[in-house]
């Protein structure tokens, strides 16, 4: 605040006000004589200093605000904050900023608050307004109306955080979503027909034409993982009509909010929770076991005699020849059949549905921007708890929102400890991609971190990863060092926990505010291979710098590239043409489902002129 404009124009609007009486009194007498005049300037010498001074106090204490001025100041800043990040992408605002650095105008938030204008110093007013006007807490519509706001502030509050997306989900899909909404309300837990199906699971029968028919999520592997399947999950309860149901496992209740309006997709304390242990490679009652030892038989309709109550689908990494049939057309018209599929998985197993038929344009029709599946459905199902949006909001509020530009670094190794050839793969992947600033080993760019007489406004890089080393390494240079253009860089690690810990509560929190933070990044560099980083870049909406694998312990050249797609890789997918019973390179069926960046044989689904 400047308080010598503040003392002015104080002491001006007192001067102006005592003027009023004292010009009235001399219109009333005139020809005052020289002791009066005496003494009325001498009452004035004594009186306006006072009055001065009292009036300074009372503006200083009205800048001084309570805690709820304090809090609407917060909300302000971070607001303008958010709103200045809307200009232009990734590396491009880097370049951007450098050419225009002193044309932004300051935002005067004087009127409304006036501590606020030298925090805001740099923002731009017209990016502001553009965010404002893109402000929308159902995200384009995709999230339904319904819910009460203390049962998951994340959901009321995300908007404030994120930006517009540019990926617009089709009306097509929201259509779907609603219709999904009220299937999953006639037939969730603790409905009648729930009950009912649920005792013809308990008791072995099997109705073909059952009113509501489930695919049961199965808690499995790390929490990158769970998160990309249970996505991949959902689109293929959309694709068959199905009610998604989740087990809870130890903690999945404590992660993340209850997606669907008045219901839930937690299976109820009724479910016979045993059931699901047992589910593995080895289970009698997975469906390549069945197929394989022909304990089911199919015909090219799809059908047979004796069907089976429950199948389990296991989609791991380890699963057979057998297994992979999930992923043709004869095997889904059975699977139709049969009222509870129990599906276990660690792959995001999307790009294969693209390969059956009756999958493949309702796909086209949900998903007309194809790689944006998965931004849509994170967006729509996974929202942090109340305990994790608190460790989220906090440490964005504290390191993050001050930010010009946030830069988030995900750094995943499958080894423990400290590798220093990932520090430098890591610098030289920023350096040459223009994300964080070179450094120079002189003072002469010193002055240059100052603008007219205000300090930039800093980068901020999130570092996330299980060792400490990166960030201490990152963060001591440019503590030591300015950078060429002046721009100053805070470093920034929320946790460190050595190593995964994959049943851990606490460990997993910290993990999915830290993957929603990256989200929050206006530019990313993730690590292959690492579901972390897919659901960081599929939230976010931004195609990351994907470092690849080093060899030899040395940095690849080059160090990273631009991903073709922010969806997620499949790692583990099939090579079989169902219909002509023989081996392909599924990477070549469909220009928009091709190989991985990261995962040579992995994968993805692409825009067809991304390739």
């Amino acid at each position: 605040m400047d308080m010598t404009r503040s003392r002015r124009h104080s002491a001006s609007a007192i001067i102006e006000d005592s003027d009023v009486p004292s010009s009235r009194n001399m219109e009333k007498k005139s020809g005052l004589n020289f002791t009066r005049l005496l003494c009325i300037c001498f009452v004035c010498f004594l009186v306006l200093p006072a009055l001065v001074t009292l009036s300074y106090n009372v503006v200083s204490q009205d800048s001084l605000s309570g805690p709820s001025q304090i809090s609407k100041m917060q909300y302000n800043v971070a607001r303008s904050v958010k709103a200045a990040d809307e200009v232009g992408t990734q590396s491009e605002e880097i370049e951007l900023h450098e050419e225009q650095k002193g044309e932004n105008q300051v935002l005067d938030l004087e009127e409304g608050n006036q501590t606020s204008t030298t925090m805001n110093q740099g923002l731009n007013e017209s990016s502001s307004l553009k965010s404002a006007q893109n402000m929308d807490p159902s995200l384009d519509g995709l999230l339904a109306d319904g819910f009460s706001t203390s049962s998951c502030k994340s959901r009321d509050q995300v908007y404030r955080y994120r930006k517009a997306t540019k990926f617009k989900p089709s009306a097509y899909l929201l259509e779907k979503l609603r219709n999904y909404e009220a299937l999953h309300r006639k037939c969730g837990p603790n409905t009648e027909v729930f009950k009912r199906t649920l005792d013809d699971l308990k008791s072995g029968k099997t109705l073909a034409d059952a009113d509501c028919q489930y695919v049961v999520w199965v808690s499995y592997s790390g929490l990158g993982n769970r998160m990309v399947t249970i996505a991949a999950t959902f689109l293929y309860a959309l694709l068959t009509n199905r009610v998604l149901l989740i087990d809870r496992g130890v903690d999945m209740t404590d992660l993340f909010c209850e997606p669907f309006p008045n219901t839930s997709w937690f299976l109820p304390s009724s479910f016979p929770m045993a059931w699901l242990q047992p589910l593995n490679e080895s289970s009698t009652q997975r469906y390549g076991h069945l197929l394989n030892n022909s304990i089911i038989q199919l015909y090219e309709n799809g059908t047979q005699s004796n069907l089976p109550h429950y199948v389990y689908l296991h989609l791991t990494h380890n699963y057979d020849f057998h297994d992979k049939l999930f992923f043709c057309e004869r095997e889904q018209q059975f699977l139709k059949r049969i009222p509870w599929l129990f599906l276990r998985s660690n792959n995001y197993f999307v790009p294969s549905l693209y390969l059956l038929p009756s999958f493949n344009e309702e796909l086209h029709h949900l998903f007309p921007q194809r790689d944006s599946i998965f931004h849509h459905l994170g967006r729509y199902l996974l929202h942090p708890s109340n305990t994790v949006w608190g460790l989220i909001t906090r440490f964005y509020q504290a390191y993050l929102a001050h930010a010009e530009q946030r830069i988030g670094l995900q750094i995943r190794t499958y080894d423990s400890g400290y590798f220093p050839y990932i520090s430098d793969q890591v610098l030289a992947c920023s350096q040459k991609n223009r994300v964080l600033p070179n450094i120079s080993h002189s003072d002469e760019f010193l002055e240059a971190a100052y603008e007219n007489g205000f300090a930039k406004k800093p980068y901020a890089v999130l570092v996330t990863s299980l060792s400490s080393g990166y960030y201490e390494r990152i963060r001591d240079l440019y503590w030591e060092y300015p950078t060429v253009g002046g721009q100053l860089v805070s470093v920034f690690q929320p946790s460190h926990e050595e190593r995964q810990h994959t049943e851990n509560q606490s460990h997993n929190m910290k993990a999915w505010a830290e993957m929603y933070l990256l989200s929050l990044c206006d530019v990313l560099i993730t690590s292959p291979w690492s579901t972390f980083g897919y659901v960081a870049q599929g939230l976010a909406g931004i195609k990351p710098l994907i470092m690849f694998k080093p060899e030899n312990d040395t940095v690849p050249d080059p160090p990273c590239r631009e991903v073709m797609s922010m969806e997620p890789c499949f790692h583990a997918p099939p090579f079989y043409d169902c219909q002509a019973q023989k081996g392909i390179d599924t990477g070549k069926v469909f220009p928009y489902v091709r190989h991985c960046e990261d995962v040579p044989w992995g994968l993805k689904v692409v825009e067809n002129d991304e390739l």
